[in-house]
């Protein structure tokens, strides 16, 4: 447990922690605590890049209008160089787990109602976009400028990942559609269910300023990531796009259907640059391998 973090609850929450019930670090990390009182919390704290606050406000309107997400306890409140916020454990709910047409179909309408919701949801947009969906960047060279990746030998990273990257970038950059709020990183790792239906949805600190079909794209490449990244099959992505069309009761124009099927490559081209310089298992670099001409044919880029 952190040394400001007692402190922190005792002021915001009021009430100190008494036991730890996880710790998970990534770009965040993040506290299950309970509480003296008897309340068992989360508590997330992340470098801060200036997206904290308005994630954290979108969030809580979401819970407020019945979304299946965590309510907020706290606005953000800067630590040091941390952007800090709590809000209540909800435990429970499996992984669904699963790449084909029919499991596809079944997080599209998640999807949709997520993205549905945040319509009605007014926050400054959360820039800079999350690093693996940072496609629009305005940094110098293809890929954004990430200092621990930067440094690495990029001799490594296979010809054929930075040639889709390249393609995918020109092709996204080339559109005009207008930006919306979305989810940036809906893998099945950060959803839970009851069965059938949608229990919790994970992760806002993830949400995303583009074009609403590149979101919806990279979603349809990545909603069956439960583990390392990689990406879904063709048919299932072709199926994740069709349902959400339908349940968003809003067919795609020809131009927003090559942007979803550009945008579900840049994920999984960042996701295999990160495989060649850290030496991981090469899933995305292999399914990059697999599935790119097609997709680049599909997205006209």
């Amino acid at each position: 447990m952190n040394d400001w973090l007692p402190a922190w609850c005792r002021k915001h929450l009021g009430s100190v922690p008494t036991d730890t019930l996880f710790q998970v670090t990534s770009i965040s990390t993040v506290f299950g605590l309970r509480l003296a009182d008897g309340a068992e919390v989360v508590v997330k704290a992340r470098p801060d890049d200036g997206r904290a606050a308005s994630c954290v406000d979108a969030q809580s309107q979401l819970a407020a209008s019945g979304f299946p997400c965590a309510r907020t306890l706290t606005e953000v409140i800067d630590v040091g160089e941390l952007a800090v916020h709590a809000e209540e454990y909800r435990p429970g709910g499996e992984v669904l787990h699963g790449d084909g047409p029919a499991v596809a179909v079944r997080y599209a309408e998640v999807f949709a109602r997520l993205m549905a919701a945040l319509t009605d949801v007014a926050v400054p947009p959360p820039l800079p976009n999350p690093r693996w969906i940072r496609w629009d960047h305005g940094d110098p060279g293809l890929w954004p400028a990430i200092d621990f990746l930067d440094d690495r030998d990029q001799s490594s990273v296979p010809s054929h990942v930075v040639e889709t990257a390249e393609r995918v970038r020109n092709r996204l950059l080339a559109t005009d559609l207008p930006c919306v709020l979305g989810h940036g990183d809906f893998e099945a790792q950060n959803l839970r269910w009851h069965g059938t239906d949608i229990w919790l949805v994970h992760d806002w600190d993830s949400l995303t300023w583009q074009p609403e079909a590149a979101l919806v794209g990279a979603a349809s490449g990545s909603f069956a990531s439960s583990g390392q990244p990689t990406l879904a099959p063709i048919d299932a992505s072709e199926a994740f796009l069709a349902a959400y069309q339908h349940f968003r009761r809003r067919p795609f124009t020809p131009e927003e259907l090559e942007v979803a099927w550009t945008a579900s490559l840049w994920p999984p081209a960042h996701n295999a640059r990160w495989e060649a310089l850290h030496g991981d298992p090469p899933l995305a670099v292999t399914a990059l391998r697999v599935q790119a001409a097609e997709r680049l044919i599909r997205g006209k880029a």
